[in-house]
């Protein structure tokens, strides 16, 4: 009786053992499935700020919208003095992208690891007050390490607050009037 009760004991524990490794096997397989989902690139828009020795970045509109009106971000990932010219580096973070490790648009737009899609919109606050509108990303990553915009055209108190606002053009769009940027400027920013 004994050893028919160790036996019944055993096996059981052999059982319980095979079905749990089995319960671990699917649920690793379920979070490996999960983990191949990619997520949908958001890399039609980036908003900078240079704001008192800081450098803000955003990759949502609304995100950026807040900090202006709040002057803090709810989410972010800072590095220090890894700005355009040693500022600590803000990005503000949506709360989707608050625990993500990689994957967030304006980090990887702002390092050039992301290309910008066709229709991208860039805007720059200065820390003189001026505004700084891009069609291109290449043209706000050049006009962020130079300091300034090589080609532009400027607009006196047409920003959302009376500001100068500099429409960056480049070698290919400088002799014309950016008038698709500027409606999109107008868009963005609620201007009739």
């Amino acid at each position: 009786m004994k050893k028919l009760l160790i036996g019944s004991l055993i096996s059981l524990s052999v059982l319980s053992l095979a079905g749990c490794q089995m319960t671990e096997q699917s649920t690793a397989t379920s979070l490996v499935k999960s983990e191949v989902v990619a997520p949908m690139a958001n890399n039609n828009d980036l908003y900078e700020v240079d704001h008192e020795g800081r450098y803000y970045v955003f990759d949502d509109f609304a995100t950026y919208q807040q900090f202006l009106s709040v002057g803090e971000t709810a989410y972010r990932k800072v590095y220090i003095g890894e700005g355009p010219h040693g500022q600590t580096l803000v990005f503000g973070l949506t709360g989707q992208d608050k625990k993500k490790t990689s994957g967030i648009a304006g980090i990887e737009m702002f390092k050039q690891t992301m290309a910008a899609s066709d229709d991208f919109y860039g805007e720059t606050r200065a820390e003189d007050g001026r505004l700084y509108v891009f069609g291109s990303l290449e043209d706000m990553a050049q006009t962020r390490k130079l300091g300034d915009a090589i080609y532009r055209f400027t607009q006196i108190g047409a920003g959302p607050q009376g500001q100068t606002v500099v429409f960056v053009l480049n070698k290919s769009n400088k002799k014309k009037r950016p008038d698709a940027l500027i409606e999109k400027f107008k868009t963005h920013n609620n201007m009739s």
